[in-house]
């Protein structure tokens, strides 16, 4: 006979492990099925590791810089790859043991194994040690998504790697050709370049980062060049040839002349696969180019079906996903009869996003000509880090934080943010939006000094002509 629950979650990415823990802490009996590791790809081949590589890049960068301070490191610095990795798997697994814990403690039933759908709310479980039969009253599907291959240079693990090859190397790449400039090329990229690869990025559209803020794009890309990474925007890879030895690449510039370069190693950041093929979906759902569409609680077109995460449309990060999970796990216990919960939808214009590159970029929000684009006329402020005492005083005086008001109604649209630590101070900016704040409120919190969240209430005050350090 099956095993009956009231809530299955197939996949324990961050929104699948998430969404089980919110049923759990709801009095549902939940389980979850996973074919390879808890926590996911985030967590064990994408956000966590990844960030464990880049501190190692950066405390490299900090060593490599250290008379920019005043100090003195005898001898010569050097990164230990193996070493580096080594760090990044371990911190990897630490939180993989986190999430196991977390599905004891909230006494949530784990299947490992293959799952595939039978019906809307029934599955199998296929393992080394047999099959299983799995019933719910919902199955929420969190299955996630993959790297994109170049149709003519599938990835290898040798030559030519995706980001998970990346976070494992079996040696350093001499001379790197990263294509897509997306947030995972450009972490990627910045890596590298800190521990010594020569690298060039090569993008099909105009500017870097093409979904941030344009003076975002511009900014980092003059960083870039400037620590050495070639920049190619308006261009493409027309065709790679892969040896035992190197890779030689096809590269179309802008102005339509074709080079030849020749690379130690190639990596493919050129977007996502949902991970929806073989899981039995096609009959249960509406798919867009793979994609599965769900209404903003999570429901599929099936009843008691539910899908969040990756496998769903964009923006494809890791918090949306854990918020999704949130917010289905609660849109469930309503349907079974729980009157104490009240789930909210989405806000997709409330997403931050951020990259980890050096320097890093974080943002919310409509950027200046997409709020154009809208039809609001904008108020828009400025606040360069040169201008901040603490960024100064920490060697970090690139950068700036830019935000992006309605004239009329001084609702804050966007901010965008480029430099040291910017990624831990766009919530700030995120909690504004979702409390729908405007530029009065902004303009009368108070921000610790000496802070570089102090350019954030500059930025605020500049776009209505009241900047002070400026």
């Amino acid at each position: 006979m099956a095993d009956q629950y009231d809530v299955i979650v197939l996949g324990s990415g961050p929104g699948g492990y998430v969404a089980a823990i919110r049923c759990a802490q709801l009095g549902l009996k939940t389980a979850i099925v996973e074919r390879e590791n808890l926590g996911g790809i985030c967590l064990n081949w994408g956000c966590i590791p990844t960030k464990a590589l880049l501190r190692s890049a950066e405390i490299l960068h900090y060593a490599q810089h250290a008379k920019d301070y005043g100090l003195k490191i005898a001898g010569a610095i050097e990164a230990d790859l193996e070493a580096v990795v080594k760090r990044s798997r371990g911190v990897a697994k630490q939180l993989n043991q986190g999430v196991t814990h977390l599905m004891k403690k909230n006494k949530i039933t784990v299947h490992m194994g293959e799952g595939t759908l039978t019906g809307p709310t029934s599955l199998t479980v296929k393992s080394d040690k047999g099959e299983e039969k799995l019933t719910a009253k919902h199955v929420i599907v969190a299955t996630g998504a993959r790297a994109r291959d170049l149709p003519f240079a599938k990835a290898d693990g040798e030559r030519v790697w995706t980001y998970r090859h990346a976070m494992t190397p079996k040696e350093m790449p001499g001379k790197l050709l990263v294509i897509g400039s997306g947030a995972i090329g450009i972490e990627f990229a910045s890596f590298y370049n800190d521990m010594g690869a020569d690298v060039t990025v090569v993008e099909m559209l105009d500017r870097i980062v093409p979904v941030e803020d344009a003076d975002v794009s511009a900014f980092l890309e003059k960083s870039l060049t400037k620590q050495g990474i070639k920049v190619m925007t308006g261009a493409g890879v027309e065709a790679i040839d892969v040896s035992k030895s190197c890779v030689k690449a096809k590269i179309k510039g802008k102005d339509g002349k074709i080079v030849d370069g020749e690379f130690s190693h190639v990596i493919v950041a050129i977007g996502i696969v949902p991970n929806t093929e073989n899981v039995g979906l096609e009959k249960l759902v509406e798919l867009d180019r793979g994609f599965i569409q769900i209404d903003p609680y999570g429901r599929t077109k099936s009843k008691g079906l539910w899908a969040i995460g990756d496998c769903t449309p964009g923006p494809w990060l890791a918090h949306k996903a854990s918020h999704e999970g949130v917010t289905t796990a609660e849109a469930i216990a309503k349907e079974l009869g729980n009157k104490d919960v009240h789930p909210h939808p989405l806000d997709r214009n409330n997403i931050p996003g951020c990259t980890y590159c050096h320097p890093q970029i974080a943002s919310v929000g409509m950027t200046e000509a997409k709020a154009k684009e809208a039809g609001h006329e904008v108020k828009v402020g400025m606040f360069p880090f040169i201008g901040n005492g603490k960024a100064i005083a920490l060697g970090e005086a690139e950068g700036f934080t830019k935000t992006v008001f309605d004239a009329k109604t001084g609702e804050l649209l966007g901010a965008h943010m480029v430099g040291a630590e910017v990624t831990e101070m766009i919530q700030g900016f995120v909690v504004g939006k979702t409390l729908e704040t405007t530029e009065a409120e902004l303009m009368q919190t108070v921000f610790p000094h000496p802070t570089i969240s102090e350019s954030m209430h500059e930025s605020v005050l500049a776009a209505y002509g009241r900047a002070l350090h400026i």
